[in-house]
């Protein structure tokens, strides 16, 4: 179920995030359910300038890691859109 919420802000934040998030193709809606799941699931608030990495996307990058140092679940190097396709029309 959907509901409603109102917050308390700058008319400026506001249309400054509204025109980031539609530079983005997304709705300032979705960047902020977006925030609150993520609030949600690392119980953490950030403020920063600076990305900061995620616990889960530092283990997702460890086993790629892993998996380019041992040449695992990699595709070949692509040239042109017919190897391209002819890649995809072989999966």
């Amino acid at each position: 179920m959907k509901i409603m919420m109102n917050i308390k802000t700058d008319a400026g934040v506001k249309d400054q995030a509204k025109q980031l998030a539609n530079n983005l193709g997304l709705s300032l809606s979705a960047v902020v359910n977006a925030y609150l799941k993520q609030f949600i699931r690392t119980k953490t608030v950030q403020f920063s300038l600076v990305p900061h990495m995620t616990p889960e996307l530092e283990s997702l990058l460890g086993a790629v890691e892993k998996d380019i140092t041992k040449g695992k679940n990699l595709s070949k190097k692509i040239k042109n859109i017919k190897e391209l396709e002819a890649y995809f029309a072989g999966l």
